[in-house]
């Protein structure tokens, strides 16, 4: 087995991945950063909403469609429609656009590179690249590795809890403006969408693992119901799906000499699945909070946990116990508008105490 040194090791070139490199190589420090796929990006597992967020994340190239309108389909049908500002993204693009940046400032990409073990609180990475295992010396590790994160799994964390969801590329019969989400029993513990990109779109589902509900056959039905009311073609362009961490922050989000960063921390949104921009951001907390601390700054590692309870914690939490409350109504067989308006983010319900 081949030994190497860096001072930072990341894992997974995802927004919270490619961010974090970035900030500890533009700083001087030697990072490296590993990729379980053969291709950033690829495959794309993503619904590609981003919604409006201060700063500029998408590159030029990596925007599809810029939309102003969330169209909300109650239990009831009733449709209400609330400005709800975003844009629809090339996701494989916009990932690859973060590496390319992180590489640019001085980070060393391994692509088809997964993480095996995990040792000495993470010191000690070895990983496998083209059948070849090697084992890196680091000062630091940063688990950007989605929810069901190799890092936390080799130290014997718990596995956050995750929704999972389905979803097919389809072509529009028509134009669409705005994004989609159909709020329904059929669906528990998440929502249907229909996010427009251009002539196409992504058509898909989310449930609650726990439901015992069919995801495939739950995504077709509901396939076919656009199909029929004239929003969709038949044809599926491409397939796709994943699972989403719907539990909030991870606890710890610091483990010895790991910090954990986007879907790996449970950043997404446990109601809408939104993570994007909070990886982004989560993975530049994680870069800078590495540099202080190689810096000699020793309490840079609790004061990145901290950020991200101060930025994220309450409302993580806020969404959590919706997202139960709406689980508990739809057991209950009692899911109508009202559960349904007090569940989701769009509506003043949500909010009330």
């Amino acid at each position: 087995m081949t030994e190497a040194h860096t001072d930072v090791l990341v894992v997974g070139a995802g927004p919270a991945g490619a961010s974090a490199a970035w900030c500890v190589a533009r700083a001087g420090w030697h990072v490296v950063l590993v990729e379980a796929r053969a291709q950033v990006g690829v495959p794309m597992q993503c619904a590609e909403f981003l919604p409006a967020a201060p700063g500029r994340l998408v590159a030029d190239d990596a925007g599809v469609q810029t939309t102003q309108v969330l169209g909300t389909s109650l239990p009831s049908g009733q449709v209400t429609r609330l400005a709800a500002p975003g844009r629809m993204i090339d996701r494989p693009r916009f990932d690859q656009a973060l590496a390319a940046r992180a590489v640019d400032a001085g980070a060393v990409l391994r692509t088809a590179t997964r993480c095996v073990a995990v040792a000495e609180g993470g010191r000690r990475v070895v990983v496998r690249q083209n059948g070849g295992v090697s084992n890196w010396r680091c000062k630091l590790l940063i688990a950007a590795d989605g929810p069901t994160s190799s890092v936390a799994r080799r130290l014997g964390l718990p596995p956050l809890r995750t929704l999972h969801s389905r979803q097919y590329r389809v072509r529009l019969r028509h134009p669409l403006h705005e994004t989609r989400v159909w709020l329904s029993a059929a669906f528990p513990g998440g929502y249907g969408w229909l996010f427009p990109r251009g002539e196409e779109a992504n058509l898909g589902v989310g449930v609650e693992r726990s439901s015992g509900v069919d995801l495939r056959a739950v995504l077709d039905d509901f396939h076919h119901g656009l199909c029929a009311i004239g929003l969709v073609d038949e044809a599926v362009l491409s397939r796709t799906g994943g699972r989403i961490p719907v539990g909030g922050l991870r606890s710890p989000v610091v483990h010895g000499r790991v910090l954990f960063a986007g879907d790996a921390a449970g950043l997404a949104h446990p109601v809408t699945g939104a993570g994007i921009a909070p990886a982004v951001h989560a993975g530049e907390l994680a870069g800078d909070a590495a540099v202080r601390f190689l810096a000699g700054e020793a309490q840079a590692l609790r004061d990145y946990a901290g950020e991200l309870e101060d930025c994220y914690g309450s409302a993580l939490r806020h969404a959590c116990a919706r997202r139960e409350a709406m689980l508990e109504a739809w057991r209950e067989g009692r899911f109508d508008d009202a559960a349904a308006r007090r569940g989701w983010v769009v509506f003043p319900e949500y909010f009330a105490a």
